[in-house]
């Protein structure tokens, strides 16, 4: 099927740039256009005055030259001809009717010049680009009946050399662009070391006090959020011991009324159903305590996820087989993953049990559960799939939440409904993320998803 325009600009690769790259790119586009528009400004300015001087500059060196001419002697003529070319860069030549000439270019600058010239050395005086092919600035004037030509370089009467100017603004704006990098860099610092705390409080480690020092607005920032990082520890203290003294004081009354629902003469049928209450009150406590538990430091290199499936595989086939159910698996080797072993075993045990406890498959009431880990890119994908009724799209959001539990067809079995939002945490956690979806003919499908992580491979030394 053909691809839609649309369909291919979604998946278009697009450009991230971090807040350091926007800022610098922003104020370094601000400052080329400020620099061309003070080039502009400056280039403007600087025409004027020029023209003036160089017009006046040509008029002086005519009329010296002119009167150098007239009063000198036919006999030191030539030797003042000769001077004036090696010591003034001026050389005079005869003018000729056949003289094959070159205009000035059409410019703001040279017509403000050869207007000056004309002001000061009359109107009848030629200012030209080129005579005979030869370069200069041509300068007409005339003694007695003879004309002749005085001959500038452009270098003398021209704007400052177009070089020169590049370098000098090639090195404005590498300094400006230095600077901005700089100022960026002192900006973003504070976020950047926010950003490195926020994610060390996320992963459930004691963060990293924040600098109390500075301008007023990061200094501000900095106390709230050192004083929030406290209050949150404290929190979570005060929630773990208070999960621990009543998981302790729950389970000993509990196995106190275990022990005396079996001294005692009530029928079998009532010493079961009252066991199973216990059992459902314990497993609410079991999950409790294990929602309360944070999650383990994430390892600075990838475990071997492979291995830890293959084992909970095991693990978790001997019992649901012990319940009457199926579970079966398929794992690829080599995978790879920054997530903490136990927490992959919490994520993945969650799930199998969830399976085990709402998966019965409608047509003979059996639990089958298949765990499926593969490679799909950059990405692990981690499924647990069941044949059970399945949940509505619209209750997922709800169920990830704490104490959600699904409606009548996945209910009336044991659970506190804080699977999932364990998973979901842990998974939080590492970068991963939790997906519930249809499965293909009926049941549910619960995919993880988490960065593959890339294994250094050493070269082993071989000795003889």
């Amino acid at each position: 099927m053909p691809q839609t325009p649309t369909a291919k600009a979604k998946r278009a690769p697009r450009l991230r740039l971090g807040l350091f790259s926007r800022s610098f790119l922003l104020l370094a586009a601000l400052m080329l256009v400020s620099l061309g528009a003070w080039l502009q400004v400056f280039f403007s300015m600087e025409e004027g005055p020029r023209a003036i001087q160089m017009a006046q500059r040509v008029a002086t060196a005519v009329s010296v030259t002119r009167s150098a001419l007239i009063y000198a002697p036919p006999s030191v003529r030539p030797a003042l001809l000769l001077d004036l070319a090696t010591k003034e860069s001026l050389r005079v030549q005869p003018r000729d009717e056949a003289d094959t000439l070159e205009p000035l270019p059409d410019s703001n600058y040279w017509n403000h010049v050869a207007e000056e010239v004309h002001s000061r050395l009359g109107g009848e005086t030629n200012v030209m680009w080129s005579v005979n092919g030869v370069a200069g600035i041509w300068v007409s004037f005339e003694i007695n009946t003879d004309q002749y030509w005085l001959v500038f370089d452009r270098e003398q009467l021209g704007l400052t050399a177009g070089p020169e100017w590049l370098g000098w603004g090639a090195t404005a704006l590498l300094l400006a662009l230095i600077g901005a990098a700089v100022s960026v860099r002192f900006v973003n610092r504070p976020l950047a070391r926010l950003g490195n705390v926020a994610r060390q409080l996320a992963r459930g480690e004691t963060p990293t006090p924040l600098p109390e020092k500075g301008p007023i607005e990061i200094r501000d920032m900095n106390v709230a959020f050192n004083r929030m990082a406290r209050d949150i520890r404290q929190a979570e203290a005060d929630r773990e011991i208070m999960l621990a003294g009543i998981s302790h004081d729950l389970r000993t009354p509990l196995a106190r009324m275990r022990l005396e629902i079996e001294l005692s003469n009530v029928t079998d049928e009532t010493r079961q159903a009252i066991d199973e209450d216990l059992a459902q009150i314990d497993h609410t406590i079991d999950q409790l305590m294990e929602y309360a538990r944070p999650a383990g430091r994430a390892p600075e290199q990838g475990i071997d996820v492979s291995s830890v499936l293959g084992e909970l595989l095991e693990r978790e086939r001997s019992h649901t087989e012990s319940l009457g159910g199926i579970l079966t698996g398929s794992i690829e080797p080599g995978l790879y993953a920054k997530i903490n072993a136990y927490d992959l075993k919490r994520v993945v045990s969650n799930l199998i049990e969830n399976a085990r406890r709402y998966g019965r498959s409608r047509s003979d009431d059996t639990v089958r559960v298949q765990l499926v880990a593969r490679q799909q890119g950059n990405v692990l994908a981690i499924e647990v799939k069941d044949q059970g009724s399945g949940i509505a799209p619209t209750d997922i959001q709800r169920l990830l939440r704490p104490f959600s539990r699904g409606e009548s067809a996945r209910t009336g079995v044991s659970g506190a409904g804080l699977g999932l939002a364990i998973v979901e945490r842990l998974l939080g956690q590492v970068g991963g993320q939790l997906e519930l979806l249809p499965a293909p003919g009926g049941g549910l499908v619960a995919r993880i998803e988490l960065p593959k992580a890339r294994i250094r491979s050493f070269p082993s030394d071989n000795q003889s």
